[in-house]
């Protein structure tokens, strides 16, 4: 059964300079048409491949909050008209600081909405506006103090390090003023520069100053140090929560589990395929306005790719790979199925094995893209 649905929103006011997801400037933009596009999507998927319960639901973007107080009213009701969940559901929205007037909190918390997801990235006011933030450190208190006020008890914060000339410091002061906000969930990330964005372009020019590998990793060391000092559990390579704070949806994929995917550019992974959205929002619109699903392209899985990603999804979490889930689900033993590549990285201290799990060392902890290549055939 598909426990998750992810709905993408795809307008932002502002375009970060280090973001490759799809997304569009939100002026002039048919917001509306839109939702009723994303509506009539989700009415004719749960009619192909219905569920009776999501235990997860997470509104992407873009910028979700970038609505106004109608169109999120708008498109609450869609999810509520269309998805089956409860108030034991985890629903979450992605936002940013400063977006969320304490209407949009209202409707969002009358909604059954109990997860907001905070973008903040640093509390350096000259980084942020260096990565095309428009949002002010006194933003995200604002915001967060809003959120509590509003009754929101599930808070998570998204961080992002090595950014184009961040010192160790400059990070460390980040994450001690990141621990003054009193919430549940962090999410630590490296910088990746994708192409088609500016920092990609300027990086070409040789115009972008990265810390470095060295730095980076010092970064990270310090992030997992004082997450667990903080008393924050780092349940996978880059989160942190409080106990039982963690975030389902996110489990949900690196489980290697089901899910919905909705919008323009979405993913999903439904009954063994994979399936990719139109990503343009006239080509997503037009199919759907025509009676038919938005797909761009659907990849069946086969065993042996599940199996694979079975490891390099499930690797990510500190629990690692349950071996007796793997002979479970796919009739197989991982420990012979992959005892070549598993022997190569137990030696190199990069992973370690048990008679129930197999799972990163703290060293494969900073190699893990390394080690996740590794089960790719």
């Amino acid at each position: 059964m598909i426990k998750a649905a992810y709905i993408h929103i795809p307008f932002c006011e502002h375009i970060c300079h280090y973001c490759d997801f799809n997304k569009v400037f939100l002026k002039g933009q048919p917001v509306d048409e839109y939702l009723d596009s994303l509506s009539i999507e989700i009415e004719m998927t749960l009619n192909e491949t219905p569920t009776e319960h999501l235990e997860t639901i997470f509104i992407g973007g873009g910028t979700p909050t970038a609505l106004n107080e109608l169109q999120l009213e708008k498109l609450c009701h869609i999810i509520k008209t269309h998805l089956p969940y409860s108030d034991e559901t985890e629903f979450t929205f992605e936002a940013n600081p400063g977006d969320l007037s304490e209407e949009k909190l209202r409707i969002l918390y009358q909604a059954g909405v109990n997860r907001i997801s905070f973008g903040v990235q640093t509390f350096n006011e000259e980084l942020l506006k260096r990565i095309g933030r428009v949002h002010r450190a006194k933003d995200v208190f604002q915001s967060i103090d809003l959120a509590k006020k509003t009754g929101f008890e599930n808070i998570s914060v998204d961080l992002i390090y090595s950014l184009p000339g961040q010192t160790l410091e400059d990070f460390k002061d980040t994450l001690k003023t990141s621990f003054s906000l009193d919430i549940q969930h962090y999410s630590g990330y490296s910088l990746i520069i994708e192409p088609k964005t500016v920092f990609y372009n300027l990086m070409r020019k040789g115009q972008l100053p990265s810390p470095g590998e060295d730095i980076e990793a010092e970064m990270y060391e310090v992030l997992m140090e004082e997450m667990g000092k903080h008393g924050f559990d780092q349940y996978e390579i880059s989160n942190f929560s409080k106990p039982g704070y963690e975030s389902k949806h996110n489990l949900t994929y690196w489980n290697n589990e089901w899910y919905y995917g909705f919008g323009a550019g979405a993913h999903s992974y439904v009954a063994g395929s994979r399936i990719s959205n139109h990503g343009p929002l006239k080509k997503y619109m037009d199919a759907v306005n025509e009676s038919k699903l938005p797909i761009l392209e659907k990849h069946p899985v086969t065993k042996v790719e599940q199996m694979e990603e079975e490891m390099f999804l499930g690797l990510r979490k500190t629990a690692g790979v349950s071996i007796s889930h793997f002979k479970k689900k796919f009739a197989e033993n991982p420990l012979s199925l992959f005892e070549k590549e598993l022997k190569t990285l137990t030696s190199r201290d990069l992973i370690q094995v048990t008679d129930e799990q197999i799972c990163l060392t703290k060293n494969g902890r900073f190699l893990g893209n390394e080690v996740f290549q590794s089960f790719l055939k």
